[in-house]
């Protein structure tokens, strides 16, 4: 990401154009304010980081009695949090009682009340007199709403409602201004991992192994910002792509983002229970979205909504195969570094049992492919997230080899890092006497109408 697209570039200069002289933050992605925070704490009231999973504690030094830190009692929001907190002694942290926190919580629909009454008792700041509207400004889309002092609230990464339960309350007592758009949150982050070379190629050769047509009608199953989706589409001249998410959110942000690809047709739907009838599609995907569900039952629907004969590709985070960085670093951060964000639902895959449930799924001619993507843009967001989680986890003397390490590699101009996939496809057989399949000159039919909703994937 360049210079004038950095996060902080773009929230002063929305800053200056509502006419914010300070306030306050609300966001689960701490490195979207990180730069604010650095490079312009005035303009910042206080800072709460809401059930944050990843965090490095080094930009919000100078500001450390101004942050606010939210977290699961359980999970990796409390590890993260507690780490910080012991580098940021004069911050707050609120545990959440009872609370399992993952990296895809929705808190403020599971704990609406509690985060509401955190961001209640915030300090006072001057009131700012905005009418209610929309616009867009600097890339950032903002909605506003409410009287009172100014609060900002940034998108979280995968959480479905965002922050809509609480903003009727919290618009009694602040003016309210929700921001939105490809440049923050979780989509900034699944739009700059999609435009890796290595992670396009990834997908590339998934859709080549199912030996996609262009008039194939395709499922993907958790598209996310729906960038993968606009990268398949002009293969698909006379087919069409049904782009699901189970995330009202990022299905609104996939929307907004696809433009002129007509045969991109979004819906909400979960992949543990597809909307759709038996043998719908000609072929369908998923890509690091099985973590974070039963994959064994999200298997089963990809089986059952594919014709005989059409191929399903998916795609997992391997939490069982080393995370590549690469830096000259002592033996112990090295060994941290490799070991990758160990996310993963408790009937999730993230290894290679991958494949085998695929075979146990109804799947024959199972081939695994797994792929080594890499990143090489410390200054885009999906490079933050994935530092973060490490950051997170190391000491002052720690954080102080790694950044030299990094200023180091970046100064010879080898600065990246890889990390490990689980990729397979696999063939639905075709019955002895198959009615009503692709190679019998019909197409898939009962799929529902695919209406664009409001609205993923860990990275």
């Amino acid at each position: 990401m360049s210079q004038d697209r950095e996060p902080q570039r773009r929230l002063l200069a929305l800053w200056d154009h509502l006419g914010l002289t300070a306030a306050h933050v609300a966001t689960q992605m701490p490195a979207d304010i990180a730069g604010l925070a650095r490079t312009a704490p005035e303009r910042l009231g206080h800072i709460v980081l809401s059930v944050p999973a990843r965090l490095d504690p080094a930009p919000f030094a100078a500001m450390a009695d101004r942050v606010v830190m939210i977290a699961g009692e359980t999970g990796p929001t409390a590890a993260a949090t507690a780490h910080a907190l012991r580098l940021l002694p004069a911050a707050s942290r609120i545990v959440l009682p009872g609370y399992h926190a993952t990296g895809w919580a929705d808190v403020v629909a599971d704990r609406t009340a509690d985060v509401i009454d955190i961001l209640a008792t915030l300090p006072p700041l001057p009131p700012l007199a905005l009418p209610p509207t929309t616009g867009a400004y600097a890339g950032i889309r903002y909605a506003i709403t409410g009287q009172g002092p100014p609060l900002v609230l940034l998108p979280f990464f995968l959480a479905a409602s965002q922050w809509e339960p609480a903003i009727p309350a919290l618009a009694e007592r602040f003016t309210v201004i929700v921001l939105g758009g490809r440049h923050l949150g979780g989509v900034a982050a699944l739009e700059d991992r999609a435009a890796g070379a290595s992670y396009q190629a990834m997908a590339r050769t998934l859709w080549d192994r199912m030996q996609i047509e262009a008039d194939d009608v395709v499922l993907d199953v958790g598209c996310g910002s729906g960038a993968l989706d606009r990268l398949l589409a002009p293969r698909l001249t006379q087919g069409r792509i049904v782009a699901t998410d189970l995330n009202r959110f990022l299905l609104r942000e996939a929307a907004a983002l696809s433009g002129g690809h007509e045969n991109i047709a979004f819906q909400q739907a979960n992949a543990e229970s597809l909307p759709f009838a038996d043998a719908s599609f000609d072929a369908a995907f998923t890509i690091t979205v099985l973590e974070e569900c039963d994959a064994d039952r999200a298997l089963r629907e990809l089986h059952r909504v594919v014709r005989p004969g059409g191929r399903v590709g998916v795609v997992v985070r391997a939490i069982d195969m080393p995370q590549w960085w690469h830096l000259e670093l002592p033996p112990d951060l090295r060994r941290k570094a490799e070991v990758p964000p160990q996310s993963v639902a408790p009937a999730g895959v993230a290894d290679a049992s991958l494949y085998r449930r695929m075979q146990q799924a109804g799947f024959h001619d199972v081939t695994g492919c797994p792929a080594l993507v890499t990143f090489d843009n410390p200054d885009g967001p999906i490079w933050h997230y994935r530092e973060d989680h490490l950051m997170a986890q190391l000491t002052d003397d720690e954080a102080a080899d790694w950044r030299r390490a990094t200023e180091a590699a970046r100064a010879d101009g080898l600065l990246f890092m890889a990390n490990p996939l689980h990729c397979a496809v696999g063939t639905k057989t075709v019955a002895t006497k198959a009615v009503g399949t692709k190679r019998a000159g019909t197409k898939p039919v009962g799929i529902k109408p695919a209406g664009t909703q409001q609205g993923g994937s860990e990275c």
